[in-house]
């Protein structure tokens, strides 16, 4: 099985005592790629040094996340680090795959929506400079998300709205904005998950399978901490949705990821 992890934080502080054991564990399991979003500068270090290691399975992201955006007077000074990085990339690591993981994140406080609305159009901005696609973290932002993405409508804006978590009403009103696909994670194995049937009416073509580690860990490892090689578990659950099996989702999926961020192996940045 040819499996990718499209949103991993395997450099997270949470594996620091076992990364390689954990990326190993993710080989093991088919998982021939991963990709990472960034999230700020504090923790950009562990990012290019996973990649460095591992520069023919590690894909680094950039960007700025909504939540690094809140009650952070010097959240600005951390978008012109992107945008640095962006233009002159760290020596050593694969080329940047997404401007990611970008959006907007209105669970802990509406207070920055205006800040983290700003933040997400500069780095939309940035991603058509450079022509990456998007890596979309949306929570409890969907109506938000939706009317900013409408504004872009037919400027070449693509990419992926990871952890996808609404209706198929959204789904539907995102994929008419542009080319999209949907991350998939552990939730869709949670059993009082509505998720299910969503991705039931979904295309497969529009589907991408992720982790989200250590967040959002699936059935049957509810409870522990989440790691990539547990993207096998989603990708299992969507082959029983879809009533197709797991070699078949994952060769579907793949090939999406493929499409959207490009092959195994990037260039490296000298």
């Amino acid at each position: 099985m040819n499996l990718i992890d499209t949103h991993s934080h395997l450099y997270d502080e949470a594996f620091d005592a076992d990364r390689e054991e954990a990326f190993g564990r993710a080989l093991h399991e088919g998982v021939r790629q991963l990709l990472l979003p960034a999230i700020d500068s504090e923790s950009h270090e562990r990012l290019f040094e996973l990649c460095r290691r591992h520069p023919d399975r590690c894909t680094p992201m950039m960007g700025l996340h909504p939540t690094s955006v809140n009650d952070n007077p010097r959240w600005q000074e951390e978008l012109a680090l992107v945008e640095h990085y962006l233009e002159t990339p760290p020596p050593g690591i694969p080329t940047f795959c997404a401007v990611g993981e970008i959006g907007l994140d209105l669970y802990w406080s509406r207070e920055f929506r205006k800040e983290q609305i700003e933040a997400f159009r500069r780095q939309i901005e940035l991603a058509r400079q450079y022509r990456l696609p998007i890596a979309v973290h949306t929570r409890d932002a969907w109506p938000e998300t939706v009317e900013i993405m409408r504004e872009y409508r037919g400027c070449g804006v693509q990419g992926v709205f990871h952890a996808f978590s609404d209706g198929i009403e959204t789904y539907r009103a995102l994929k008419a904005c542009g080319d999209f696909l949907f991350g998939i994670g552990g939730v869709v194995t949670f059993k009082k998950s509505r998720l299910a049937e969503v991705v039931r009416e979904m295309e497969l073509r529009d589907l991408v399978l992720e982790t989200d580690c250590p967040y959002l860990t699936p059935a049957p490892h509810r409870g522990e901490r989440n790691e990539s090689a547990y993207v096998r578990h989603v990708c299992e659950k969507v082959a029983e949705i879809r009533g197709i099996t797991p070699e078949e989702t994952a060769e579907i999926t793949t090939a999406n990821a493929e499409r959207m961020f490009g092959k195994a192996a990037p260039a490296i940045t000298s």
